[in-house]
């Protein structure tokens, strides 16, 4: 093979020589920071295969639990356990955008209501949600009432403080402008606030999502008997720790895609008013 062949290829690709390195020196930090994580995993089951009081923990290695990842695919339990899980999460963030929004609007518009409302609400702001976990039973029917009410006071905060903020810098001119052209009242804040904030409020929601999916787990703890939460104690209780490492990896990759699917959408949703 000479040396131009490698040239060649990747010409046929419609890679140049310069694509490809600016693709490899973008790609290079992340790979080293999985392969990082993955030698410390790999480290941290030798300690425990080295140490007989531990033996009984040999499962949370990489080998028995890519395998017990792999078998949570290939069977479908992956879906099984994620779609409950998924759906919970949706429904808690879809209440807390209902009220979260509105309020963050309102609170951004008008500076009497900010003030009023803004000690409460960082004193609630500082609650965990986990810790209204005795009032989400008594107070719903049903454990999948409580975990969604749990998961809307977990991600509520995030998007009413972010909408607040997002108000608050919308250029006093833009509303000028908005009135002149004969907007009033809801027209208003949904042709101009609404749309000047957009990146505000998937900002908020995408921090939302990212502590609905921490609360997620321990919430799905009650008494529900599906969910990933509650296929981590099963499999707890069970002692099926190459499984239960399986679904830890499962709900890192699910929430990394969901952040991903969150900001990809925050970049599209950049708005500026033109004349």
């Amino acid at each position: 093979m000479t040396i131009a062949e490698p040239r060649t290829r990747l010409q046929r690709a419609g890679l140049s020589g310069d694509q490809l390195a600016g693709y490899l020196r973008w790609a290079a930090p992340p790979a080293a920071g999985l392969v990082g994580l993955f030698a410390l995993w790999w480290l941290g089951g030798l300690v425990i295969a080295s140490n007989p009081r531990l033996v009984a923990f040999t499962g949370f290695a990489p080998a028995p639990a890519l395998a017990a990842f792999g078998e949570l695919i290939t069977s479908g339990d992956a879906w099984k356990a994620a779609a409950p899980s998924l759906s919970r999460v949706l429904q808690g963030l879809a209440v807390a955008a209902l009220i979260g929004i509105p309020v963050g609007i309102a609170i951004g518009l008008t500076p009497l209501l900010e003030r009023a409302v803004q000690l409460p609400f960082q004193i609630l702001r500082m609650v965990s949600p986990l810790a209204w976990m005795p009032v989400a039973v008594l107070a719903f029917p049903t454990w999948n009432g409580a975990i969604v009410f749990l998961i809307t006071a977990a991600s509520i905060w995030p998007i009413v403080f972010a909408t607040a903020a997002g108000v608050k810098r919308i250029d006093p001119a833009w509303i000028a402008v908005g009135r002149t052209l004969g907007g009033r009242g809801f027209a208003l804040v949904q042709v101009i606030v609404v749309r000047a904030v957009a990146p505000d409020i998937l900002t908020g929601f995408r921090l939302a999502l990212g502590v609905a999916w921490i609360v997620l787990v321990p919430a799905e703890f009650l008494g529900v008997t599906s969910g990933l939460g509650y296929a981590i104690n099963d499999a707890r209780d069970t002692l099926e720790y190459d499984r239960l490492a399986a679904l830890v990896l499962l709900i890192g990759l699910i929430g990394f895609a969901l952040d991903a699917l969150a900001a990809a959408l925050l970049d599209r949703a950049r708005w500026t008013p033109t004349a």
